[in-house]
């Protein structure tokens, strides 16, 4: 075999082609991936760009395939929501671990909110293959649209028939919930309150529904509910209108655990008790919730996991499988000192 780089240059197919003693056609199918070429001549064809340090040229690959190998990754928050949020970063991380055995790179997007049509733009301007988008609210499913010309998937369900396109990954939110009621209820609280999300998110809808559904059957009041925005911040300020509105609470789900740490700030300058006088019960499990004070009993969401199988969904989509539309992925309660 013949071949070699000449100094100050990058290595090209025609010299992997002459190096391995094969066409540039071959050595095409080769970094292609194709079938088409017997394991022998791969062999050979990998042992030649190895040896000249052979990387292909991914722009010209993308011209030829109409690929570019990226991924985007659509967040519709601020961005001192996004990285103040633990469930963000759990979301990240699992899809670009799922993606790390793949061609594709995740780019971030956090919406501009000075021009929100600013990210759309970028995703039919050819920059991408496909799209996730997390934490979306209503209105957010205009995105769906774009599904004419790009593959997209949702963290969450459509909160509306008129949203229902596309494919969505999305955890047992109602179930969930419905758990954190219920442990409540067997602890023997009997004042519950529960501080939800905002009503144009499902998790919001369905956090607040689940809770709702299990009160009202048990005979207790399900009317004591304030809103927050899943901050801290929020929750803090929800859990001081509860406590004036109905000062003999005993019980408070939040619709998710920062909610539920600004509720125990709340409470302890209320002078009130966790979990002698208020138990408290969060959603999600973040990092912070076991070193909460006291640790948060909470219903843990796998928010890595979610971001996984969104990432693996889309990157099949984009391959032309057939995907099921809606996964649903299972809650679980960890029951710690906070209730």
């Amino acid at each position: 075999m013949t071949g070699s780089t000449p100094a100050g240059h990058a290595p090209t197919l025609e010299m992997v082609a002459a190096r391995a003693g094969v066409s540039r056609a071959t050595v095409s199918r080769v970094v292609n991936g194709s079938p088409k070429v017997s394991p022998e001549v791969t062999e050979v064809v990998q042992a030649a760009i190895t040896a000249l340090n052979y990387v292909p040229n991914r722009a010209a690959r993308s011209l030829a395939s109409r690929r570019t190998q990226a991924i985007a990754l659509i967040v519709p928050e601020s961005a001192a929501r996004v990285f103040d949020d633990p469930f963000f970063a759990s979301i990240v991380q699992g899809a670009a671990l799922a993606l790390a055995g793949t061609e594709y790179t995740l780019n971030m997007l956090i919406e501009s909110e000075l021009d929100p049509d600013k990210t759309r733009r970028y995703l039919l301007g050819g920059n991408v293959d496909g799209a996730l988008v997390v934490s979306h609210h209503t209105g957010d499913h205009s995105f769906a649209h774009l599904s004419r010309s790009l593959p997209l998937v949702f963290g969450g369900r459509p909160l509306g028939p008129e949203e229902s396109s596309g494919y969505t990954v999305d955890v047992d939110n109602e179930h969930g919930a419905e758990a954190a009621a219920q442990h409540l209820i067997d602890t023997g609280r009997t004042r519950l309150a529960t501080i939800a999300g905002p009503q144009d998110m499902p998790p919001g809808v369905d956090r607040l529904h689940g809770f709702t559904s299990v009160v009202g059957r048990a005979g207790l009041a399900d009317d004591l509910v304030d809103f927050g925005d899943f901050t801290a911040a929020s929750g803090a300020a929800a859990m001081r209108r509860l406590l004036e509105r109905a000062p003999e609470l005993d019980g408070v789900f939040a619709a998710n655990d920062q909610m539920a740490m600004g509720a125990l700030s709340a409470l302890a300058d209320a002078g009130r008790s966790v979990p002698g006088d208020v138990a408290v019960v969060g959603f999600d499990d973040d990092r912070y919730a076991a070193t909460a004070m006291p640790p948060l009993t909470t219903v843990r969401q796998p928010s890595s996991e979610m971001g996984a199988e969104m990432a693996r969904k889309l990157v099949r989509l984009i391959a032309g499988e057939d995907v099921e539309s809606a996964t649903i992925l299972p809650t679980e309660l960890v029951v710690r000192q906070s209730g």
